[in-house]
């Protein structure tokens, strides 16, 4: 079900729901939530159900009580747009959180960085622990591992006959690793992977290496 990972002596638990837990430094990383989105399509009168808003929320906090971490890092797009009804969710949620939250803003995040502060939420365009460089935006620096978000990642794969199948994934190159979209009402960018790199899918449930090497 979670895939297990090292990098730079550090240990990685990849999880389907796209989330990943560091367990060195206790803290639970996750990438393109994109709360508010439902409710910006519904207002503009795209059919969507509204229960879809609340999966989001439930989703956080399952994977929040599985892992109990000190620390839930958002690496940014926590928001789609401007405020919501969803935000007074979102603040309930917090209150429930026990966890420091952490959000690496995004080029979605336009919510005024007060509103995250007044929830105790801290804000950083980038942030920089022992040798991992924490953004939104894919972003290289010399020395440093790169845990972003952005992209959206997905694989295309080929199944019986001429069908292909697609499917959120892990992205990782020598210098990064790009995390799937956490939002259920996300798409996909699919990517073509080097033989350098490694992709792990989210399949049925479970995480799974599906590269060649």
């Amino acid at each position: 079900m979670i895939q297990n990972i090292s990098i730079k002596n550090n240990d990685f638990k990849l999880h389907p729901s796209g989330a990943i837990y560091w367990e060195d430094k206790k803290m639970l990383l996750i990438a393109d939530v994109h709360l508010g989105k439902v409710a910006h399509f519904r207002k503009h009168g795209a059919p969507v159900p509204a229960n879809a808003a609340y999966k989001n929320l439930e989703k956080l906090t399952e994977i929040s009580n599985h892992f109990q971490p000190e620390t839930i890092c958002f690496l940014g797009d926590l928001f789609h747009s401007k405020l919501n009804e969803e935000w007074q969710d979102f603040e309930k949620w917090t209150e429930y959180t026990k966890a420091e939250i952490i959000l690496i803003s995004g080029n979605h995040d336009i919510i005024p960085q007060y509103l995250y502060e007044e929830l105790g939420i801290k804000v950083f365009d980038e942030l920089l622990l022992d040798d991992f460089l924490l953004t939104h935006h894919p972003t290289e620096i010399k020395g440093a591992f790169n845990l972003c978000g952005h992209v959206h990642p997905g694989i295309k794969m080929k199944g019986v006959g001429r069908q292909y199948l697609r499917f959120a994934c892990f992205y990782k190159t020598l210098n990064s690793l790009i995390l799937p979209a956490f939002g259920n009402f996300t798409g996909k960018h699919i990517l073509k992977p080097s033989e350098m790199d490694t992709v792990f899918a989210i399949v049925d449930g479970e995480v799974i290496c599906v590269s060649k090497k």
